[in-house]
């Protein structure tokens, strides 16, 4: 079993987005299904069970380590490569399940990115060689004018390219903090995947370079399916469909975000929101 079978071919330059996105928004394209995950003996989160719809943005809340970046990084198969990590349960992209025998994380990867907390542009690359970078895991690299046509659309997507467009040869940390974050963004875009995981995007960035994130959130949610880890609730009520609480390793609850914030199902919930903890 292999993932490039689910997405058409990508042994060259990756088609543009609009090409291959699932018939209809909100339809189930990511989906954790008794999810357990493990530092060692023990379990970070356990037993998650939540879709995460196609062009939707799932929210993911809670307070500081109740293994919310955990589950995240369960969804593209990251979590095992930390020493003693594992994680037991299924997580299904279109219906097939990425832990599965045979199936290779990189590959997994491709269609599903992710971007860190704090930017971590590659300090010896120029801005156009950061978004390049993920290219690398194609079977067939695209050709020099491939890969120059990749990296516009992938900053252009990333709301970046007129602000870089004349400074592609200068170093990734030049730019400004937001900048860079829109940078790993764009590298993230680079292969063209159908997911996006935001793990706390915004958490080291100025209010004004927060808010052009979010925008481009809004943006990327027309052709992708989107997680966002965040300790903002006012944040997770701006860009998001979907809301889940996470508690002690636990998923209390996930629902429209609405419903989330003015009537949580589960008395923990609304004590979060309301800010009676965390």
């Amino acid at each position: 079993m292999s993932l490039p079978a689910l997405s058409p071919d990508r042994k060259s330059a990756p088609a543009p987005a609009t090409d291959r996105r699932s018939p209809e928004r909100g339809r189930g394209r990511l989906e954790a299904d008794g999810l357990t995950a493990y530092f060692g003996a023990s379990a970070a989160i356990r037993n998650v069970s939540i879709p995460l719809r196609d062009r939707e943005v799932t929210a993911i809340i809670g307070p500081s380590g109740c293994g919310k970046s955990t589950f995240l990084r369960c969804l593209n198969r990251l979590h095992e490569t930390i020493p003693l990590a594992r994680a037991e349960g299924k997580v299904l992209f279109d219906e097939r399940d990425i832990y599965a025998k045979g199936v290779n994380p990189i590959e997994v990867r491709k269609h599903i990115g992710m971007v860190f907390q704090k930017p971590t542009p590659f300090p010896t690359m120029s801005i156009r060689d950061n978004v390049a970078a993920g290219l690398r895991v194609l079977k067939k690299r695209p050709n020099r004018s491939q890969t120059d046509e990749i990296v516009e659309r992938a900053l252009t997507r990333a709301a970046l390219w007129d602000e870089v467009k004349d400074r592609l040869k200068e170093s990734a940390v030049a730019l400004s903090g937001g900048q860079q974050q829109r940078v790993c963004i764009a590298r993230a875009l680079a292969t063209d995947p159908e997911v996006l995981l935001l793990d706390e995007p915004t958490a080291s960035l100025d209010p004004i370079s927060s808010q052009k994130v979010e925008e481009l959130v809004y943006e990327l949610r027309k052709d992708m399916t989107i997680v966002i880890v965040t300790h903002n609730m006012q944040q997770a009520a701006r860009v998001s469909d979907t809301t889940g609480f996470f508690l002690l390793g636990d998923l209390v609850e996930a629902a429209p975000t609405k419903k989330i914030f003015t009537t949580p199902s589960d008395q923990r919930t609304e004590a979060y929101i309301t800010g009676r903890f965390g």
